[in-house]
């Protein structure tokens, strides 16, 4: 039977008095070992504790998501236990996993395969040091709470997760994608997602979470929950809005629902996810016939960013626009922006063409 992800909430999880040191203490030897079930418990308890520090609802979903795949890992190993070993072990998994019979995470879960083909593709680097800090944070919260002495994550380096190349949409591929939304079976949603996402800079996330309570069309303009719990106001133009209109026409929206929504099978109706997001923007690339670039909602993200600056906008304002905890990310599209500018001018320099 497949097994059920940790919950928040839950009325049978087992209360902070129950998992005091002196339970605890039979399932920790001297060596800092958890035994499975506690992990569970204690997961759900630092979900609990993350829950109260008022983390973001993405966060929760994903560390809830990380654990849940730790103990997936563990259980269908037969390990009692989880410990330097097991933790190593299954690290390298994330890494080998698509490799399997199945693909990552067994061959039974072929419903959540369907809705992310991921499974048989190998992890990014940036994606398995994202697993790799947030199952650090939850070894740490045990030592703060001294379920354990040590934390086993100390002797576990993050894996090396360099920094993307940023490459963004040329406007002629963006025109492409776009045209080649108008040929699919939900084009309203589909070119409504391209040139939102283009015209905002949004995260996957960010769009998928976006509900019409925080839109306000004639103001062209959306309030979205970022990174952090932040939230920021983002701006788009006139034909977005237009677009927007035409596709919330016959589409009946209360406040708290979502704007983009999901339209097969079972799941129409429901919140599009990030990973159907990106399955959208992959096929809208093969539709359109683009090589060489990557077709993903991040680079509709890249490409709002790189025309920002080429059109004379200030890096101060495209952090906030992007929703940057920092200008480091940021002053990745500047870099990039200055060399199109520099490409630009010698390409057109003035002295070049007098004659003389």
């Amino acid at each position: 039977m497949q097994k059920q992800p940790l919950p928040f909430g839950s009325s049978k999880s087992t209360s902070p008095s129950t998992l005091g040191k002196s339970s605890v203490a039979n399932d920790v030897t001297a060596n800092n070992v958890l035994a499975v079930g506690e992990l569970e418990h204690l997961a759900r308890e630092w979900l609990f504790d993350c829950e109260y520090r008022q983390h973001s609802k993405s966060t929760l979903a994903n560390r809830r998501l990380y654990l849940d795949k730790l103990i997936w890992f563990l259980e269908s190993r037969n390990d009692t236990h989880c410990s330097l070993s097991q933790l190593r072990h299954f690290f390298a998994y994330l890494t080998t996993g698509h490799e399997k019979v199945g693909g990552r995470w067994g061959s039974e879960d072929t419903s959540q395969h369907r809705r992310c083909h991921f499974a048989y593709k190998p992890l990014r680097p940036s994606t398995v040091a994202t697993y790799h800090r947030h199952i650090k944070a939850f070894f740490n919260w045990c030592v703060r709470e001294e379920f354990l002495e040590v934390s086993p994550m100390t002797r576990i380096a993050p894996p090396v997760a360099r920094a993307d190349q940023i490459q963004p949409f040329t406007l002629e591929q963006v025109r492409s994608l776009i045209l080649a939304s108008k040929r699919t079976r939900n084009a309203e949603r589909d070119q409504t997602i391209v040139r939102v996402l283009v015209d905002t800079g949004m995260r996957a996330s960010e769009l998928c979470s976006l509900k019409m309570e925080q839109l306000d069309l004639f103001g062209q303009r959306a309030i979205i929950l970022g990174k952090g719990n932040k939230h920021r106001t983002v701006h788009f133009g006139s034909k977005t809005a237009r677009m927007l209109r035409t596709y919330l026409k016959d589409e009946h929206r209360t406040p708290a629902e979502t704007l983009i929504q999901a339209d097969k099978n079972q799941y129409a109706g429901q919140p599009l996810t990030p990973n159907g997001l990106r399955q959208i923007i992959e096929n809208l690339g093969k539709l359109a016939g683009l090589q060489a670039v990557r077709c993903s909602p991040h680079t509709l993200r890249h490409t709002f960013a790189v025309e920002f600056l080429r059109n004379g906008g200030d890096v101060f304002s495209l952090k906030e626009i992007l929703g940057h905890s920092s200008l480091h990310m940021t002053n990745r599209y500047v870099a990039l922006a200055q060399a199109d500018i520099e490409k630009q001018q010698r390409r057109f320099a003035p002295g070049d063409r007098l004659g003389v």
